[in-house]
């Protein structure tokens, strides 16, 4: 699509929207996933599993996987070959927007007559391995740059290239409605779109997310590598309500940050002014780290970030994932395991909660949020 077109009427629609299904990218890379990445692939079928009983579920691998990717995906998976640099379909795949009134000609008639139509668009944004030269986890991401383009070639769904503007899609989350979250230490991190003023990123937000306000929280999650991507600390459950990481612990690095985030979130009002509901999700009571026995199963390349024993990883029950039947809600075998069940629960009332354990995806750097992509209907 030329990248020129008018994205005016188009939106971002919120998670918990119905939609088509979700995208995943079968974990390989050894610096990454230890040990061949066989507790993650298993921890990746079982995300899979859940998923497949609400909606459809698109897997991307290539070709040296394939046939292992098909014999442990479970049945009814459909997939794709399509290479990569490592698995964060989140991040690397494209962001999906919709028209909900789409004009097109009738050709029967020949009249020109408005139908309303939903459409879908992907946008396909730069990738740089979160930042690039300046602070990128890896030196090579050329395959994961191309893998928006090429899946929405395989469905034959059209894409708006919006390179050079640098993105992750872990980096945004939307209301449906015309609000835009984001990290202002993650989307004004030099690495990613360093010459662009910090209206200028907004604008470009908005202008093609069909945003009407973009509430910048200052921080994300500790330690977390992504530069503090905004699914980590914070997301929208429903127009007008959100969740945001929390902790009562005043020595934990986290409570400056997420209280930070909150007095933003209480003085912000959201794009059709309506005061946000803030609800407190715990994180882990335990830092979950890198152990000793890890470290032995990972394979790093040259200019590769690497692990490092008592590392502490960015465990967070916000990076939850909604489809159209159930919550994915992530689990690191801590006591505030049970307390997250319980409050999404509340929270997504109408739908079945599926608690994944969660650590052998947060090892390779992300968890059940960063794995998958949404895709709406067409």
């Amino acid at each position: 699509m030329d990248k020129r077109q008018d994205l005016s009427g188009w939106r971002m629609p919120g998670e918990f929207e119905p939609h088509a299904g979700t995208m995943l990218i079968w974990p390989v890379r050894p610096g990454s996933w230890p040990y061949g990445g066989a507790a993650a692939k298993r921890a990746f079928c079982q995300v899979m599993e859940a998923i497949a009983e609400s909606e459809e579920v698109w897997l991307l691998a290539d070709g040296e996987h394939m046939e292992e990717a098909r014999s442990m995906a479970p049945r009814g998976v459909h997939l794709l070959n399509i290479e990569s640099d490592d698995a964060w379909a989140r991040d690397v795949g494209p962001t999906f927007v919709v028209r909900d009134k789409a004009p097109c000609t009738d050709p029967e008639r020949g009249d020109h007559k408005e139908k309303y139509e939903k459409k879908i668009l992907g946008i396909d944004w730069a990738f740089n391995a979160w930042g690039g030269d300046t602070d990128g986890l890896y030196a090579h991401w050329e395959r994961d740059d191309k893998v928006a383009s090429r899946f929405c070639g395989a469905l034959d769904l059209p894409c708006y290239d919006a390179h050079p503007f640098i993105l992750e899609g872990g980096s945004i989350h939307s209301d449906g409605e015309g609000t835009i979250i984001t990290t202002e230490s993650c989307l004004l991190s030099p690495g990613r779109n360093a010459s662009m003023t910090k209206k200028e990123i907004e604008h470009t937000l908005c202008s093609l997310l069909g945003g009407k306000k973009v509430i910048w929280l200052p921080r994300g999650i500790y330690n977390d590598e992504t530069n503090e991507h905004v699914d980590n600390i914070c997301a929208f459950v429903k127009p007008g309500e959100a969740v945001l990481a929390w902790t009562d612990d005043k020595s934990d690095p986290q409570y400056e940050m997420s209280l930070a985030c909150l007095e933003t979130l209480e003085s912000e009002c959201d794009a059709r002014g309506r005061k946000i509901i803030v609800h407190k999700l715990p994180i882990p009571v335990i830092p979950v780290t890198v152990t000793e026995s890890d470290l032995p199963g990972y394979v790093f390349e040259e200019g590769e970030d690497v692990r490092r024993a008592g590392e502490h990883l960015a465990a967070s029950y916000v990076n939850f994932y909604i489809t159209n039947g159930g919550v994915l809600v992530p689990q690191f075998g801590d006591a505030n395991d049970a307390a997250a069940v319980k409050i999404l629960k509340g929270l997504f009332p109408e739908r079945r909660i599926y608690p994944i354990e969660a650590r052998d995806i947060l090892l390779g750097g992300g968890n059940i949020h960063c794995i998958t992509q949404q895709i709406p209907m067409a």
